[in-house]
Protein backbone atom coordinates (compact mmCIF):
# COMPACT_ATOMS: atom_id res chain seq x y z
CA UNK A 1 0.00 0.00 0.00
CA UNK A 2 1.07 3.51 -1.00
CA UNK A 3 1.09 5.97 2.10
CA UNK A 4 -0.84 9.41 1.08
CA UNK A 5 -2.13 7.28 -2.04
CA UNK A 6 -5.20 9.06 -3.20
CA UNK A 7 -8.95 9.59 -2.48
CA UNK A 8 -11.34 10.09 -4.53
CA UNK A 9 -14.40 11.06 -1.83
CA UNK A 10 -18.53 11.02 -3.18
CA UNK A 11 -19.24 13.64 -0.09
CA UNK A 12 -22.96 13.86 -0.57
CA UNK A 13 -24.84 16.63 0.96
CA UNK A 14 -24.14 18.28 3.90
CA UNK A 15 -26.67 16.23 6.06
CA UNK A 16 -24.41 13.35 5.63
CA UNK A 17 -22.91 14.70 8.82
CA UNK A 18 -25.94 14.19 10.75
CA UNK A 19 -27.87 11.21 8.94
CA UNK A 20 -27.77 7.07 9.06
CA UNK A 21 -25.15 7.22 6.08
CA UNK A 22 -22.26 4.83 7.26
CA UNK A 23 -20.10 6.89 4.73
CA UNK A 24 -19.13 9.23 7.30
CA UNK A 25 -17.93 6.80 9.31
CA UNK A 26 -15.85 4.89 6.42
CA UNK A 27 -13.76 8.25 5.83
CA UNK A 28 -13.20 8.81 9.51
CA UNK A 29 -12.15 5.23 10.26
CA UNK A 30 -9.59 5.33 7.12
CA UNK A 31 -7.93 8.47 8.21
CA UNK A 32 -7.82 6.58 11.75
CA UNK A 33 -5.78 3.89 10.52
CA UNK A 34 -3.38 5.85 7.88
CA UNK A 35 0.03 7.81 8.49
CA UNK A 36 -0.49 11.80 9.57
CA UNK A 37 -0.31 13.56 6.18
CA UNK A 38 1.96 16.62 6.38
CA UNK A 39 -0.96 18.49 4.26
CA UNK A 40 -3.76 18.44 2.42
CA UNK A 41 -4.53 19.57 -1.59
CA UNK A 42 -8.34 19.03 -2.16
CA UNK A 43 -10.64 19.41 -5.69
CA UNK A 44 -14.24 19.94 -4.70
CA UNK A 45 -16.78 19.96 -7.03
CA UNK A 46 -18.18 22.90 -5.54
CA UNK A 47 -15.12 24.91 -6.13
CA UNK A 48 -15.41 25.78 -9.86
CA UNK A 49 -13.09 28.43 -12.18
CA UNK A 50 -12.23 28.79 -15.45
CA UNK A 51 -8.27 28.24 -15.08
CA UNK A 52 -6.71 26.53 -12.59
CA UNK A 53 -6.77 28.02 -9.41
CA UNK A 54 -4.46 27.10 -6.36
CA UNK A 55 -5.85 28.27 -2.84
CA UNK A 56 -4.76 28.63 0.49
CA UNK A 57 -6.10 31.03 3.66
CA UNK A 58 -4.52 32.29 6.66
CA UNK A 59 -7.35 30.35 8.49
CA UNK A 60 -10.20 28.67 6.58
CA UNK A 61 -13.53 28.67 7.22
CA UNK A 62 -16.51 26.49 6.70
CA UNK A 63 -19.10 28.41 3.63
CA UNK A 64 -22.34 27.42 4.22
CA UNK A 65 -23.39 27.43 0.66
CA UNK A 66 -26.50 25.03 1.01
CA UNK A 67 -30.16 26.06 1.70
CA UNK A 68 -33.07 23.82 3.28
CA UNK A 69 -30.98 21.96 5.58
CA UNK A 70 -31.29 21.58 9.42
CA UNK A 71 -30.12 24.52 11.54
CA UNK A 72 -27.35 22.40 13.47
CA UNK A 73 -25.53 22.33 10.30
CA UNK A 74 -24.78 26.07 10.17
CA UNK A 75 -23.38 25.95 12.96
CA UNK A 76 -20.88 23.79 12.21
CA UNK A 77 -17.07 25.35 11.12
CA UNK A 78 -13.84 23.96 10.00
CA UNK A 79 -11.04 26.23 11.14
CA UNK A 80 -7.93 24.81 9.48
CA UNK A 81 -4.96 25.70 8.66
CA UNK A 82 -3.31 26.40 5.79
CA UNK A 83 0.11 27.07 3.73
CA UNK A 84 1.42 29.43 1.88
CA UNK A 85 4.56 27.83 0.96
CA UNK A 86 3.33 24.90 -0.25
CA UNK A 87 0.73 26.85 -2.18
CA UNK A 88 3.20 28.04 -4.39
CA UNK A 89 4.86 25.03 -4.92
CA UNK A 90 1.72 23.15 -6.42
CA UNK A 91 1.45 26.33 -8.88
CA UNK A 92 5.27 25.98 -9.88
CA UNK A 93 4.40 22.29 -10.04
CA UNK A 94 1.59 22.83 -12.40
CA UNK A 95 3.95 25.50 -14.43
CA UNK A 96 6.24 23.12 -14.65
CA UNK A 97 3.72 20.91 -16.55
CA UNK A 98 3.24 23.70 -18.78
CA UNK A 99 -0.21 24.56 -16.86
CA UNK A 100 -0.67 28.08 -15.90
CA UNK A 101 -2.12 28.14 -12.45
CA UNK A 102 -3.20 31.11 -10.59
CA UNK A 103 -2.68 31.54 -6.75
CA UNK A 104 -5.57 32.87 -4.74
CA UNK A 105 -6.03 33.93 -0.89
CA UNK A 106 -9.37 32.75 -0.26
CA UNK A 107 -10.99 32.58 3.04
CA UNK A 108 -13.62 29.97 3.11
CA UNK A 109 -13.92 26.07 2.26
CA UNK A 110 -17.21 24.60 0.55
CA UNK A 111 -19.45 22.11 1.82
CA UNK A 112 -17.75 19.74 -0.60
CA UNK A 113 -14.54 20.20 0.88
CA UNK A 114 -14.70 20.53 4.74
CA UNK A 115 -17.74 18.21 5.41
CA UNK A 116 -15.50 14.83 4.57
CA UNK A 117 -12.00 17.29 6.25
CA UNK A 118 -14.02 17.75 9.60
CA UNK A 119 -15.05 13.89 9.44
CA UNK A 120 -11.61 12.81 8.94
CA UNK A 121 -9.52 15.12 10.56
CA UNK A 122 -11.63 17.79 12.93
CA UNK A 123 -8.90 19.24 15.10
CA UNK A 124 -8.12 20.83 11.94
CA UNK A 125 -4.31 21.30 12.63
CA UNK A 126 -3.57 19.79 8.85
CA UNK A 127 -2.64 22.38 6.22
CA UNK A 128 -5.54 22.74 3.93
CA UNK A 129 -4.94 23.75 0.02
CA UNK A 130 -7.27 24.03 -2.79
CA UNK A 131 -7.81 23.48 -6.43
CA UNK A 132 -10.23 24.63 -8.59
CA UNK A 133 -12.38 22.34 -10.64
CA UNK A 134 -12.71 23.14 -14.39
CA UNK A 135 -16.32 22.43 -15.45
CA UNK A 136 -15.56 23.91 -18.99
CA UNK A 137 -12.50 21.29 -19.60
CA UNK A 138 -13.19 17.18 -19.61
CA UNK A 139 -12.03 14.26 -17.69
CA UNK A 140 -8.08 14.00 -19.40
CA UNK A 141 -7.94 17.56 -18.52
CA UNK A 142 -8.33 16.76 -14.66
CA UNK A 143 -6.46 13.95 -14.93
CA UNK A 144 -3.34 15.56 -16.46
CA UNK A 145 -3.46 17.85 -13.46
CA UNK A 146 -3.06 15.21 -11.19
CA UNK A 147 -0.40 13.74 -12.88
CA UNK A 148 1.10 16.75 -12.88
CA UNK A 149 0.92 16.90 -8.86
CA UNK A 150 1.56 12.83 -8.14
CA UNK A 151 4.65 13.85 -6.59
CA UNK A 152 3.22 15.18 -3.64
CA UNK A 153 2.74 12.22 -2.01
CA UNK A 154 6.29 11.74 -2.03
CA UNK A 155 6.45 15.05 0.19
CA UNK A 156 3.73 14.45 2.48
CA UNK A 157 0.66 15.44 1.45
CA UNK A 158 -2.84 13.66 0.39
CA UNK A 159 -4.50 14.57 -2.89
CA UNK A 160 -8.03 14.31 -2.14
CA UNK A 161 -10.99 14.67 -5.10
CA UNK A 162 -14.53 15.40 -3.98
CA UNK A 163 -17.39 14.97 -5.92
CA UNK A 164 -20.04 11.94 -6.76
CA UNK A 165 -19.60 9.42 -8.81
CA UNK A 166 -23.37 9.88 -9.44
CA UNK A 167 -25.10 13.29 -9.38
CA UNK A 168 -28.69 13.91 -10.58
CA UNK A 169 -30.31 16.07 -8.02
CA UNK A 170 -33.83 16.01 -10.27
CA UNK A 171 -34.00 12.56 -9.70
CA UNK A 172 -33.58 12.35 -6.21
CA UNK A 173 -35.91 9.93 -4.03
CA UNK A 174 -36.70 9.48 -0.61
CA UNK A 175 -33.25 8.55 1.93
CA UNK A 176 -34.29 4.63 1.44
CA UNK A 177 -35.89 4.72 -1.51
CA UNK A 178 -34.44 2.20 -3.92
CA UNK A 179 -31.38 2.56 -6.26
CA UNK A 180 -32.21 3.66 -9.34
CA UNK A 181 -31.90 1.20 -11.92
CA UNK A 182 -29.60 3.68 -14.01
CA UNK A 183 -27.54 4.81 -11.02
CA UNK A 184 -26.48 1.31 -9.92
CA UNK A 185 -25.69 0.58 -13.72
CA UNK A 186 -23.12 3.74 -13.78
CA UNK A 187 -21.36 3.03 -10.20
CA UNK A 188 -21.04 -0.73 -11.09
CA UNK A 189 -19.76 0.29 -14.58
CA UNK A 190 -17.19 2.69 -12.34
CA UNK A 191 -16.25 0.47 -9.92
CA UNK A 192 -15.30 -1.89 -12.30
CA UNK A 193 -13.20 0.40 -14.66
CA UNK A 194 -11.24 2.14 -11.33
CA UNK A 195 -10.25 -1.63 -9.69
CA UNK A 196 -9.33 -2.47 -13.82
CA UNK A 197 -7.42 0.50 -14.02
CA UNK A 198 -9.09 1.04 -17.12
CA UNK A 199 -7.84 4.89 -17.40
CA UNK A 200 -9.15 5.38 -21.34
CA UNK A 201 -11.94 3.86 -20.85
CA UNK A 202 -13.14 6.21 -17.81
CA UNK A 203 -11.82 9.27 -19.59
CA UNK A 204 -14.25 7.93 -22.28
CA UNK A 205 -16.89 7.49 -19.42
CA UNK A 206 -19.51 9.85 -21.73
CA UNK A 207 -19.43 7.81 -24.70
CA UNK A 208 -18.50 4.32 -22.70
CA UNK A 209 -20.56 4.70 -19.84
CA UNK A 210 -24.34 3.13 -19.45
CA UNK A 211 -26.77 6.22 -18.35
CA UNK A 212 -23.17 8.98 -18.71
CA UNK A 213 -26.31 11.94 -19.11
CA UNK A 214 -28.86 10.32 -16.59
CA UNK A 215 -26.61 10.46 -14.20
CA UNK A 216 -24.30 13.16 -14.93
CA UNK A 217 -26.52 16.22 -16.72
CA UNK A 218 -23.34 18.23 -15.87
CA UNK A 219 -19.75 16.89 -14.98
CA UNK A 220 -18.54 18.66 -12.47
CA UNK A 221 -19.13 16.20 -9.86
CA UNK A 222 -17.18 13.50 -11.75
CA UNK A 223 -14.52 15.53 -12.69
CA UNK A 224 -12.57 15.00 -9.21
CA UNK A 225 -12.37 11.73 -9.83
CA UNK A 226 -10.09 12.15 -12.56
CA UNK A 227 -7.95 14.82 -10.84
CA UNK A 228 -7.05 11.59 -8.23
CA UNK A 229 -7.02 9.11 -10.86
CA UNK A 230 -4.42 11.53 -12.50
CA UNK A 231 -2.49 11.73 -9.33
CA UNK A 232 -2.46 7.78 -8.23
CA UNK A 233 0.50 7.66 -10.92
CA UNK A 234 -1.37 4.72 -12.40
CA UNK A 235 -2.16 3.23 -9.22
CA UNK A 236 -5.79 1.21 -9.52
CA UNK A 237 -8.43 1.78 -7.36
CA UNK A 238 -10.03 -0.26 -4.27
CA UNK A 239 -13.08 0.59 -2.51
CA UNK A 240 -13.70 2.11 1.00
CA UNK A 241 -17.39 2.21 0.55
CA UNK A 242 -20.17 1.93 -2.03
CA UNK A 243 -23.89 2.76 -1.43
CA UNK A 244 -26.74 4.77 -3.27
CA UNK A 245 -28.90 6.69 -1.18
CA UNK A 246 -31.85 8.53 -1.90
CA UNK A 247 -32.25 6.57 -5.04
CA UNK A 248 -29.51 8.51 -6.66
CA UNK A 249 -26.51 9.70 -4.72
CA UNK A 250 -23.88 7.28 -5.20
CA UNK A 251 -21.40 7.92 -2.15
CA UNK A 252 -18.41 5.26 -3.65
CA UNK A 253 -15.17 6.61 -2.12
CA UNK A 254 -12.17 4.89 -3.72
CA UNK A 255 -8.20 4.92 -2.38
CA UNK A 256 -5.75 4.13 -5.44
CA UNK A 257 -3.32 2.06 -3.67
CA UNK A 258 -3.46 -0.78 -5.48
CA UNK A 259 -0.44 -1.94 -8.39
CA UNK A 260 -1.36 -1.48 -11.55
CA UNK A 261 -2.10 -5.23 -13.66
CA UNK A 262 0.36 -6.75 -15.53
Amino acid sequence: MTPFAPLFISHGGPDVLINASPARHIWQQYAATQPRPRAILIMSAHHLAREPVVGWSPRWQAVHDFGGFPRELYALNYPAVSDEQLATQVQARLAAAGVAAHLQQANGLDHGAWVPLLMMYPQGDIPVITLATLPRQGARAHYLLGQALAGLAADGVLIIGSGSVTHNLYALGAPDAPAQPWAQAFADWVAAKLEQGDIEALLGWQAQAPFARENHPTDEHLLPLFFALGAAGGQRGRSLYRGIEYAAVTMDAWVFDQPAQL
